[in-house]
């Protein structure tokens, strides 16, 4: 195929509000290099680390949650450590780190036969070990993703992924479904225990529902009233108002683990909730990353808390295992084109919509495709 050599894309040129994203059409089109795939994508989901790269959330002086200053920006942070990894970020910058699409070129070193592979990028990517064993890049923030038309990946972090799900279903799959069954991964989350799951609603908290209730769980979500219906048809077995007073419901020490996507003031509750011995894993404080412990509970308790980032090669290969085999599903609510992401990720803020939203190249939108009425 004649591949061109300029593309559509959306430029982040700095920390800050809405308008750091810029749209462009002439971005040159990337050249793999030795051991590179180039890849034409078709789809692109929106995730939470989008919107924290954007305003700088990562940095150590904010103390708010997610939701503050997503759309305006957040004042004076630190850009020295405004990314995940806590380092400065070049701009500018391509996110996206979900994509799917084609292979349509490839660097030396790389097997001429993956032309023409249907693909998934992964979206965390274990680097050469460090000293601790868990750097890690993620793809559309310390390289270039999936926010455009091409883009240039590593050939051992592209997964051929063989599915009748269309390209929008797929792309909605990468980033928030490796970050919930690598937290489920890590914690050992076992066949018959009861696991309580925060922002259930949301891209990573209805992973987190499918892939426990896979294992064979019993599943509390935790999540808006308006959104239980959605959340009940992914396999929960109790809803609760995020709201609640977990001490009273589920009670005092009453699961096994707590997947926690929010944090927040209300923490302490939760962990309360866990039984003796039991398990605390966490991937994200959209309620604010800021919040108290009593230590008398966590070794009174003998509880083990965890964190989620860096994730083993397998987690990524066993995820696109689960979707050929038909064994989770996509949830996307809303489709746009490149062009309307500051739309998107408006909507995406605002949790208008459950589960995950999804961005395609202007050439490939649809207007009868962007209600997709998956939930």
């Amino acid at each position: 195929m004649t591949i061109p050599k300029t593309m559509q894309c959306v430029l982040l040129t700095g920390h800050g509000g809405l308008e750091k994203l810029k749209v462009v059409n002439d971005r040159p089109v990337p050249v793999p290099g030795d051991g590179e795939v180039l890849i034409k994508v078709s789809a692109a989901g929106i995730n939470n680390t989008d919107i924290n790269t954007r305003i700088g959330w990562y940095s150590k002086s904010v103390t708010s949650g997610t939701a503050d200053g997503a759309t305006a920006g957040i004042e004076q942070i630190d850009e020295d450590d405004a990314s995940w990894s806590g380092a400065a970020l070049s701009f500018p910058r391509i996110q996206g780190a979900d994509a799917c699409g084609v292979i349509v070129a490839i660097g030396a070193g790389v097997p001429e036969g993956r032309i023409g592979e249907r693909v998934l990028v992964r979206a965390l990517q274990p680097q050469p070990l460090d000293e601790r064993g868990v750097s890690c890049i993620t793809f559309g923030s310390e390289v270039d993703g999936g926010f455009a038309e091409y883009a240039v990946a590593k050939s051992d972090m592209t997964v051929r992924v063989d599915s009748d799900l269309s390209d929008v279903e797929l792309a909605s799959f990468p980033c928030a479904y490796s970050t919930a069954e690598n937290m489920l991964h890590r914690i050992g989350l076992n066949s018959g225990e009861t696991v309580l799951v925060t922002g259930a609603s949301g891209g990573v908290g209805s992973a987190a529902v499918q892939l426990a209730k896979r294992r064979g769980a019993h599943v509390i979500a935790v999540a808006s009233p308006s959104k239980h219906d959605f959340v009940a048809s992914l396999g929960a077995d109790a809803m609760l108002d995020r709201d609640a007073d977990y001490g009273e419901t589920p009670g005092e020490m009453a699961v096994d683990v707590v997947v926690d996507l929010v944090a927040g003031e209300r923490w302490p509750a939760l962990i309360r909730c866990i039984k003796r011995g039991g398990r605390y894993i966490t991937a994200g404080a959209i309620g604010g990353p800021i919040t108290e412990i009593d230590i008398r509970t966590l070794y009174l308790h003998d509880l083990t808390l965890a964190g989620s980032t860096y994730q083993p090669m397998e987690v990524f290969e066993h995820l696109v295992g689960y979707i050929e085999r038909k064994e989770i599903r996509p949830v996307v609510s809303k489709v746009y084109p490149f062009s309307q992401i500051a739309e998107a990720q408006t909507d995406f803020i605002a949790k208008r919509y459950p589960g995950k939203l999804v961005l395609v190249p202007d050439r490939l939108f649809k207007q009868e495709d962007s209600e997709w009425g998956r939930t």
